[in-house]
């Protein structure tokens, strides 16, 4: 009706000028941003380039231009979303700008810091004033962009595609202007009844659509019977669910038990638009829709997001969210090494570091990937960085990978650098003062920071003076391991290893719980490993060994850290699947986080649970020092009890397009695929649909039976179909089975990077069941 319709602009228009509506309009650095400014660019000490920047109307996106002449003059504009932020640094927040900071004074510099794996982009400002303008106002924007709520962000969302339909900038659409727009939606739709649609919202008949008829045109183009299907199925009237009617959706449905009555109530006061419903205890369509979209109609369970796991067990009872390579951002052999990749990586709750330390020619340790192109960074600089992100982003233990490289005098320099940098947060002495039977827990460790790497003797005072073991703990395969190239050999070509392997006693003395030795097989270690005591397995090694002895592999674990690192071959940072390692029980399984893929999304669904504090808890029959598991032989464990998922894939929302020719438009599938032990891995797909990427209807059921639930990953990833080649990624979410809620739920699909693209959705009905 024409009411609704007015009712829906006035919310939108109060919405869009959310600047006004913010009382940020009038905020003196926000008035700078839309005046706008000439910055510098800085992307190293001799790239400086001037480029005028300035914040649009729509309070989310900020325009810059560069112009450069060659025998035309180019302008080229670009563009930036506020949500694409994650914070502004102020100062000389980054090594770009740390190398030019005589040239700029700190109080003209800033950073803005993008989420996922996309650079910073350092600026310089003209005064120090501009420069805290920006930065403060940024800094609102972005607090505003990350506190909006669904409603608000879907009218964001609208507008947005307004402003990028109105090509001529007159506030109004005509039909040529809103077939492109659908083309841009990734919709093909035929003229006929893309015109039907269009004269339907046309109100006024003058041939064009203002704001307030676009949205009642959107509005139309989203309308989802899928979601309006089920409403029916509750709803006595049609029109509106009653509470009661609710509160049995929520029970026979969403299977959320014994509370649903007052759940219900919680999701009308929550997510209802209209005060006339709420007040009648009921909700309608457009509230029933806003549910099933938001975080309480996610797949995943609301209860599993934050801290919900048993803190205080041995550090070998935890999968440990582990980096590889940590200083690369690129790839192995001529990658830049680079502070901001500790930051990053730190940021997404992994809890062990790497560190490759050589010997600098200044006296000064260096960190790079020896024998290779890529570029040296300073220990101390590392240490620096560690001390002020460790616990940005958890407070759990951060363990300290070191593969020594240094002669015993620049062994003693990193010990100097660890002990007076991290200060207190390095942990130098036992937890209670006695020596362990058992590894301490997350929980005694919170904000200490653990040195990984080889120790003179034990916790126990016997001292063995001449240590003189290979020093470095990652290429101590070469002579047993075909996975690592010889020239890896960090002793290969020293003469006299003897003399060079030598071990610093001050950089001994801070290895307390994490000791590096070789290892010597399942039962030397049962008979004589102390709980200190780990090993690096390479993954070809660790694959061999799971195969072959997944048990003990298992019971290994329960007591000891094992870390698995990837092969020496993969120069080009490629990653191996850390599941394998997992259904063994591996807690420390070290990934090249600066890689995105298939691993990486297995990596961060495990640990998107329990706070995203990098540590997850295993399962009981993994810690249980009897543990009889084996991932080959799931059957035979103790509470050995099967389930079958299934998932009805309904349909998709507003997919990204992959393609951004004009005119292409995708033709999107859904594949699910579960990683866990051998047997459960499995995977199926759903058939595709042409050209639609905006609303695919397919209402297909996909069914697996997962035999272990407790180390079964799922991910549902969404592809644009191409018979003649590979398929195109679209989007994909990873999550552990054990935080499926069952129902109708919604997939907020995430970017290859691992970055939210809102609003792009899969809707689903999940159940459950135990295998009769």
């Amino acid at each position: 009706s024409n009411r609704t319709v007015a009712s829906e602009y006035s919310a939108l228009r109060r919405t869009l000028d959310f600047l006004h509506h913010s009382g940020i309009q009038d905020d003196p650095d926000i008035k700078v941003l839309m005046a706008g400014s000439t910055l510098r660019k800085v992307k190293s000490r001799s790239w400086k380039k001037q480029r005028h920047f300035r914040l649009l109307e729509d309070g989310l996106t900020i325009w810059y231009k560069s112009r450069w002449a060659g025998k035309v003059t180019k302008t080229l504009i670009a563009f930036l979303s506020v949500t694409e932020l994650e914070m502004v640094r102020e100062g000389h927040q980054s090594e770009v700008l740390l190398s030019i900071a005589e040239e700029f004074p700190a109080a003209l510099c800033f950073t803005l810091v993008f989420h996922g794996r996309q650079g910073n982009l350092d600026l310089v400002a003209e005064s120090p004033e501009e420069a805290q303008a920006w930065i403060q106002g940024v800094r609102k924007l972005i607090h505003r962009a990350q506190t909006m709520d669904e409603k608000e962000r879907l009218d964001q969302w609208v507008w947005d595609w307004f402003q990028k339909a109105d090509k001529n900038k007159d506030g109004k659409m005509n039909f040529k202007e809103v077939r492109k727009l659908l083309k841009m939606m990734n919709i093909e739709m035929n003229e006929e009844h893309a015109f039907h649609l269009f004269t339907m919202a046309d109100k006024s008949g003058t041939g064009s659509l203002e704001i307030e008829q676009f949205v009642h045109f959107y509005k139309i183009l989203t309308q989802r019977d899928e979601v309006w299907k089920v409403f029916q199925d509750y709803s006595g009237d049609g029109e509106k669910l009653m509470l009661e009617e609710l509160d049995n959706f929520l029970r026979i449905e969403q299977q959320t038990g014994e509370r649903s009555a007052q759940h219900a109530q919680e999701l009308i006061e929550r997510y209802e638009p209209s005060e006339t419903a709420k007040k009648q205890g009921a909700m309608t369509l457009d509230g029933f829709q806003m549910y099933l979209c938001s975080q309480d109609g996610s797949i995943f369970k609301p209860e599993h997001q934050g801290l919900y796991q048993d803190m205080s067990q041995p550090l070998s009872h935890y999968f440990i969210s582990s980096s590889h390579n940590t200083y690369l951002l690129e790839d192995q052999l001529r990658g830049h090494s680079s502070l901001e990749a500790y930051i990053k990586a730190l940021k997404r709750g992994c809890r062990c570091v790497e560190v490759d330390s050589w010997d600098g020619n200044d006296g000064e340790p260096v960190v790079y990937h020896g024998h290779t192109l890529t570029s040296k960074i300073l220990f101390r600089d590392i240490m620096s960085t560690l001390k002020e992100y460790a616990f940005k982003a958890s407070d759990f233990p951060v363990i300290l990978s070191l593969e020594n490289h240094c002669g015993v005098e620049q062994q003693t320099v990193m010990a100097q650098h660890l002990r007076q940098i991290l200060g207190d947060t390095l942990l130098t002495t036992l937890v209670d003062g006695q020596v362990p039977l058992q590894l301490p827990s997350p929980q005694e460790l919170r904000g200490k920071i653990l040195l990984k790497a080889k120790k003179i003797g034990g916790l126990e005072g016997c001292v063995d003076e001449t240590l003189t073991d290979e020093i470095s703990d990652e290429e101590e395969m070469p002579n047993g391991d075909p996975e690592s190239p010889p020239a890896e050999d960090p002793l290969a070509e020293c003469p006299n290893n003897k003399v060079e392997s030598k071990l610093s006693r001050e950089l001994s003395d801070l290895v307390v719980y994490c000791k590096s030795v070789h290892f010597h097989g399942f039962e030397h270690s049962r008979l004589h490993a102390k709980c200190y005591e780990m090993s690096s397995f390479s993954e070809s090694k660790a694959k061999k060994l799971a195969k072959e002895s997944g048990r003990d592999f298992v019971q290994y674990n329960t007591r000891q850290l094992s870390r698995i690192y990837p092969s020496g071959f993969r120069t080009d940072s490629s990653n191996y699947n850390p599941q394998d390692m997992w259904s063994v029980g591996c807690q420390i399984v070290a990934l090249n986080f600066q890689t995105a893929g298939l691993e990486m999304d297995l990596n961060d669904g495990l640990f998107r649970q329990n706070n995203c504090c990098g540590y997850v808890l295993k399962p009981e029959f993994m810690t249980d020092g009897n543990a009889q598991f084996s991932p080959e032989k799931p059957d035979e464990r103790q509470g050995y009890r099967p389930l079958r998922l299934s998932i009805q894939v309904i349909s998709g929302q507003q997919l990204p397009k992959v393609n951004q020719k004009e005119g292409s438009i995708v033709d999107p599938l859904v594949r699910v695929e579960i990683y866990g032990v051998p047997q459960d891995q499995a995977k199926d797909e759903t058939s595709h649909i042409n050209n639609n990427g905006f609303n695919p209807v397919w209402n297909e059921t996909l069914n697996f039976v997962i035999t272990t639930p407790e180390l079964a990953l799922v991910r549902f990833v969404v592809e644009d179909y191409d018979k003649a080649s590979r398929n195109d990624f679209i989007g994909q979410f990873t999550l552990p089975f054990k935080c499926i809620q069952a129902g109708y739920r919604h997939i907020h699909l995430l970017s290859r990077d691992g970055t939210a693209i809102p609003p792009s959705s899969l809707f689903v009905n999940i159940s459950i069941s135990e295998l009769s």
